[in-house]
């Protein structure tokens, strides 16, 4: 099969979604089919072999001058292709803090609105390139933000389109109002453009099609997938050196490090007065200037409780940095105070044999029944959070147990190959139901 998977670029961050769409692509290639993973807005990133297009599509400066101005909508393709340069684009992006929400807002709007947008030349490019040059069977969106881009592509190229939600209600929460309301109606207008939509848990699925009035029949849930080439479970645990907590994601406020460094000093204060086994906080991850006022605030409290000596920050890993850094912790924990809709995380713990402790919401008690492989807390608890590591600290058999089972499940069900062969029977039914329309 011929697939166009359109992706976002991240303006050089390394993000789960990125991570997930290039992983899903490369695993469908390996299948045997033609995939084209086409970027938007800016590169992709990833930690493995990049396997999008050269090519940017709705390059970021590109679409936000084309809603500034009338000027740059008629604009020469010789022109927007030097503003869709890779650099350029990356340069802009480093400096995206400095857009404005009520800016975000309406740039998202004019997006969604696909042909009645300011960014009507970007989706006429995108198209023609679609229906002249790749000529799909099927064409897969990343997000329900690409909505705008649904109809034009369908009576175009007269084939499917899949559409995935990956937490994009996030994104939406931090809209201002009205842009908030005004770009949730448009997604329940748009969303009878896409034929089938695709969540990476139920959880997610159930929020997603009421947010935007998807009859959840059509939100299928195709479970995350990882590339397993490298992972293997660490040594086993030498008593005599600390018990280690890590944390694997982007530094922000969503992602609960501020609560992972809560229970961690209530661990650190309760090993301490039982004079046993020594904890160690081990962090690795992006950090935006976004929120790094935020995260040097979260580290000066650990100075402030006396900690400093027992927290190492990694920042950002490469595919062996992350495999060599999760092979080396006890635990994981990223305890997201939002309903995280992917967690990728937990899958990459599980694949080094390291258990997690996440909370109780979102994707998290599904990943669970799914691999037996950690524990739940309640969420926003930062006292639940120490007592569910504390146990994990104080019997190595059931933290072996865990990771064991964990690890087990994942390589059984939790591949890359696994993930790319349930959205082919997506893909193969969507394209069946069009055919006999």
């Amino acid at each position: 099969m011929r697939i166009a998977y359109i992706t976002a670029g991240a303006g050089g961050m390394l993000c789960g979604s990125c991570l997930h769409d290039n992983t899903l692509a490369a695993a469908i290639r390996g299948l045997g089919h033609d995939i084209a993973l086409i970027p938007t807005y800016t590169p992709i990133r990833t930690d493995e072999a990049d396997v999008s297009l050269d090519e940017v599509f709705y390059g970021a400066i590109n679409i936000y001058l084309q809603r500034r101005s009338s000027f740059f909508r008629r604009t020469p393709r010789f022109f927007d292709r030097l503003l869709d340069h890779p650099a350029l684009l990356g340069w802009v992006a480093r400096r995206a803090s400095t857009t404005s929400a009520a800016e975000l807002g309406a740039l998202t709007l004019s997006v969604l609105r696909g042909e009645q947008g300011s960014q009507r030349k970007e989706l006429d490019r995108l198209v023609a390139w679609l229906r002249d040059d790749f000529k799909p069977e099927v064409v897969h969106l990343t997000n329900s933000m690409f909505l705008g881009l649904a109809g034009g592509i369908r009576r175009e190229t007269g084939v499917p389109v899949i559409c995935s939600v990956q937490g994009e209600d996030l994104f939406l929460d931090r809209l201002e109002e009205p842009y908030r309301g005004q770009v949730i109606a448009e997604l329940r207008a748009r969303a009878g453009d896409v034929d089938t939509w695709i969540a990476p848990c139920r959880d997610h699925a159930d929020r997603m099609s009421e947010l935007i009035g998807v009859p959840r029949g059509r939100m299928l849930v195709v479970p995350l997938g990882l590339n397993l080439d490298g992972y293997a479970p660490g040594p086993p645990t030498d008593m005599k050196r600390p018990f280690t907590i890590g944390y694997l994601a982007r530094f922000a406020p969503e992602k609960g490090f501020h609560l992972l460094i809560e229970a961690f000093r209530l661990l650190a204060e309760r090993a301490d007065r039982a004079g046993g086994r020594a904890v160690l906080l081990r962090a690795a991850g992006y950090l935006g200037e976004n929120d790094r006022r935020w995260f040097e605030q979260q580290t000066a409290r650990l100075a402030s409780w006396g900690l400093a000596d027992r927290f190492e920050l990694i920042g950002e890993v490469d595919h062996a940095g992350k495999i060599a850094f999760l092979r080396d912790l006890d635990v994981l924990s990223v305890p997201t105070i939002y309903r995280e809709a992917k967690g990728l995380f937990v899958l990459e713990a599980l694949a080094a044999g390291v258990p997690f402790v996440q909370p109780a919401h979102g994707s998290f008690p599904e990943m669970l029944e799914r691999t037996g492989g950690g524990l739940l807390f309640e969420p926003g608890s930062a006292e639940d959070l120490a007592r569910k590591l504390g146990d994990l600290m104080e019997d190595p058999a059931l933290r072996s147990s865990l990771g064991g089972r964990g690890n087990a499940a994942v390589r059984a069900n939790g591949s890359a190959g696994t993930m790319a062969a349930e959205t082919m029977k997506v893909y193969l039914a969507a394209r069946g139901d069009r055919c006999t329309s």
